[in-house]
């Protein structure tokens, strides 16, 4: 993604199509595109108000697959090039997501575990203690500090050899195909590991929040500091208190993060999200700090990436919440980290190979299982942020169809952002659009954002209260967003009934305008623009 460098800173009637039912293990939709003799869906009304939406001069000499299905039926309602293949951005976390619960299952929860294979002497283990992940993206700094608490309750004060980090649950590539080099220091391009920590309770894991509070005076050294306090990250302070703008980076390849430019006397304190280099030795470093605070003093040096002994045996261990809780700042907030870690631990459980390729192998199974067209898919990640990814919005719309018998998917469902809903877990990335329209705490989709590649999936009802699922794939456009154009599709789809639809005018998104709007897409989901949220 091409992220600029800056500082601190959306029953009706007419021809419908059939769906093709093939014979597979599960149940599958396959979205068909034939025709009954003389249908043209573009003159149905609903086809006649959303092929004015695309008519909108923001799209011009872009790229757009839309497609419109009856939920019940799988009725293909309207369609615009539902099989050209572009890039999906976060939209691609459905695909993730739903293989997550089918595969993994809605009850499946991470562990993290501290381990020895050595021998107790009174309060002295004599041998080296491990700390193994198995890829938890929402370890918090307290859960690091309960395990420590347990290794001095075991009654240990003493361990005469190493710390160990296993983190080789996971592969060692950490960034995803083609991520973009300049987002490399940003939180929502953090480094995947096994073992890894969160800063906060939106789990950002594998990165740490920056805080800069101006001195009292012009001239003066801001304050500065992270959280959770570590020792891994050094902050070189080059910032002054006065006019300007100021920037937090993290220099390439280091754990050195700087702080320079300037902030106003009297002005909030200001917050920046950042990723760390190897979050595996971030993790430890914070679990080895908790130790010493607990009274267990080890002796010999910190070693990263070695395997536990098979014959250790577990000192203390933490359990995530179950993946049906995960899929709430996973899917509402588009957590990149949570997608690759989840598509990792498919890997290893279908292939015991925590490996990017093993996950997104089973995941193109799975999807195919359940009639989901995965040989004209191409994923090379779990969250769409590679704009490697192409996915037609048919593909989207035959998944959105499909899972809707699962077992899970109530859950997943609930997952779904809600369009209006204030809440930042209920609403989520929709939090701000389609308010004070039919749409409005009805639509649920994820929404999806690249520079150039916008999309949104989902369901809403229409006027009828018939329930329908859409995508929206929006590529290669110029314009600052497109979003309100999306949003227009489905107020439309929301006030849409029988023999009746008519284009809603497109509108600022959230009520921006302007440079307002331009800055609130800018190619990120609105929620990575932290701590500014949707």
């Amino acid at each position: 993604m091409n992220r600029p460098r800056r500082p601190l800173k959306r029953r009706a009637s007419g021809w419908i199509w059939p769906l093709a039912i093939p014979l597979v293990i599960g149940l599958a939709f396959t979205l068909t595109w034939s025709s009954p003799a003389g249908a043209d869906a573009s003159r149905a009304p609903i086809g006649d108000a959303i092929d004015t939406i695309l008519a909108d001069p923001l799209l011009k000499g872009g790229a757009a697959g839309v497609v419109v299905a009856d939920a019940d039926s799988g009725a293909v309602l309207y369609r615009h090039r539902p099989d050209d293949r572009l890039m999906p951005a976060s939209n691609t976390k459905l695909f993730t997501s739903a293989a997550a619960m089918g595969l993994l299952g809605p009850d499946h929860r991470f562990r993290t575990d501290v381990l020895t294979d050595g021998s107790r002497h009174g309060r002295v283990l004599r041998g080296d203690l491990y700390l193994r992940g198995t890829g938890d993206p929402t370890m918090l700094a307290g859960d690091y500090d309960r395990l420590a608490k347990g290794v001095a309750d075991a009654g240990i004060t003493k361990v005469s050899g190493r710390l160990i980090a296993d983190d080789t649950r996971f592969d060692a590539q950490r960034v995803g195909r083609s991520w973009a080099a300049d987002d490399e220091s940003s939180y929502y391009a953090a480094q995947i590991s096994a073992l890894t920590l969160a800063p906060d309770t939106d789990y950002d894991a594998g990165s740490v929040i920056v805080e800069v509070t101006p001195g009292a005076a012009t001239g003066d050294r801001p304050k500065v500091t992270v959280t959770p306090p570590n020792a891994y990250v050094r902050i070189d302070n080059r910032a002054t208190t006065g006019s300007g703008g100021l920037t937090v980076e993290r220099q390439h390849g280091s754990n050195t993060i700087t702080v320079s430019g300037a902030l106003p006397a009297g002005a909030a304190t200001a917050k920046e999200w950042v990723s760390v280099w190897a979050p595996t030795g971030y993790a430890t470093s914070v679990f080895a700090d908790a130790l010493e605070r607990h009274g267990v003093r080890v002796a010999g040096p910190t070693r990263l990436g070695r395997a536990a002994p098979a014959d250790a045996r577990t000192v203390a261990s933490h359990r995530s919440m179950p993946l049906r809780e995960m899929l709430v700042p996973f899917m509402k907030l588009s957590n990149n980290i949570h997608a690759e870690a989840l598509t990792k631990a498919i890997g290893y459980a279908t292939a015991g190979r925590g490996t990017w390729d093993a996950g997104l192998a089973a995941i193109a199974d799975w999807l195919k299982k359940r009639g989901v067209d995965s040989g004209e898919v191409r994923q090379v990640d779990g969250s769409g942020l590679s704009r490697m990814d192409n996915i037609a919005a048919g593909r989207l719309t035959e998944l959105l169809l499909s899972v809707r018998d699962e077992p899970w998917y109530p859950d997943w469902y609930a997952s779904l952002p809600v369009a209006c809903a204030p809440d930042r877990f209920v609403g989520g990335t929709l939090r701000t659009r389609m308010c004070s329209t039919p749409a409005a705490g009805n639509a649920r989709g994820k929404t999806g954002s690249l520079t150039g590649a916008s999309a949104l999936s989902g369901y809403v009802t229409d006027a009828d209260g018939r329930e329908l699922v859409y995508s929206v794939v929006l590529n290669n456009y110029l314009a600052a967003s497109v979003k309100n154009l999306e949003d227009a599709i489905v107020v439309t789809l929301a006030a849409s009934g029988e023999g009746h639809a008519e284009a809603v005018r497109p509108r600022a998104v959230g009520g921006a305008t302007g440079a307002e709007a331009a800055e609130a897409d800018a190619g990120r989901e609105c929620s990575w623009s932290k701590p500014r949220s949707c």
